[in-house]
């Protein structure tokens, strides 16, 4: 029997959710830059690719580094606990940049119902099946989190293959093509890999924005875990993920992985 949902549908969010408010991304000011030229990048957290600063009094970045080719720099101690403007980095040579963070895991409750309800909304249809089958339904939820995000950026106009390059995070969007040799009515492959292989048949969220209203595709991923969508507009870009799995610590009973990549169309 043929498991795979139906391709895609769009919406268009104009509110905020605060029930299921975990989408995770690392947001710049702009996404093209000049050599010696300075980035800012806010922590967002959120729905609707909107959401709000990420609270790092609270939660905490593990990993942070900037690749760009071979190169490799940490740049964990230049994180800042500030309201938006988390890093900056000032480029030095030309080429695809890649940043990506990893949080360390937090943990929440969450009433039954909205539980339920935030499995449906992000397609985590085996733990929903699981706490049917079960009689587990009116059960709150206590569960670990843990948030992977990728940021593609451009510095001058070459571009390079860095956009391949894997984080090394157990859950992870890698792009098949760089984003930054596309133009609007080109279409992006995306691969979803799971502990370094593909995920199929796995709900992937696919954001854009166009001027103050933010539309998503939800679309699932193919036998070899990839998706492809056209890039129906300029802007930012979000693609991004959960997996969901039995907690391996006593305190909870679920571990869920958020992760994400986010890009900018011009």
């Amino acid at each position: 029997m043929d498991q795979k949902k139906p391709i895609a549908f769009v919406l268009i969010f104009l509110t905020t959710s605060l029930v299921t408010a975990h989408e995770f991304w690392l947001q710049p000011k702009k996404f093209r830059y000049k050599i010696g030229e300075e980035m800012k990048v806010d922590f967002m957290v959120g729905e609707n690719f909107t959401g709000e600063f990420w609270d790092l009094k609270r939660h905490k970045a593990l990993k942070v580094e900037m690749h760009s080719g071979a190169v490799v720099k940490n740049l964990l101690k230049d994180v800042k606990p500030s309201e938006g403007n988390n890093l900056a980095y000032k480029f030095d040579k030309e080429g695809t940049h890649l940043l990506v963070m990893e949080s360390n895991n937090a943990y929440i409750e969450m009433e039954a119902n909205k539980f339920n309800e935030y499995l449906k909304e992000d397609g985590i249809d085996n733990i929903l099946a699981d706490r049917m089958k079960s009689n587990q339904l009116d059960k709150p939820s206590k569960e670990h989190y843990r948030r992977f995000s990728k940021l593609l950026v451009q510095s001058g106009g070459k571009t390079d293959d860095t956009f391949r390059k894997r984080a090394g995070f157990r859950y992870e969007i890698i792009p098949l093509s760089n984003p930054y040799a596309l133009k609007t009515g080109d279409y992006l492959e995306c691969r979803l890999l799971w502990d370094n292989k593909p995920a199929p048949h796995t709900m992937v969220k696919v954001w854009n924005h166009i001027g103050d209203r933010s539309f998503l595709q939800d679309i699932y991923t193919e036998d070899d875990g990839t998706i492809k969508f056209p890039i129906s507009s300029q802007g930012p870009w979000m693609v991004s993920a959960v997996k969901m799995i039995a907690s391996e610590e006593k305190d909870a009973d679920y571990q869920s992985l958020w992760t994400s990549l986010v890009f900018g169309i011009e």
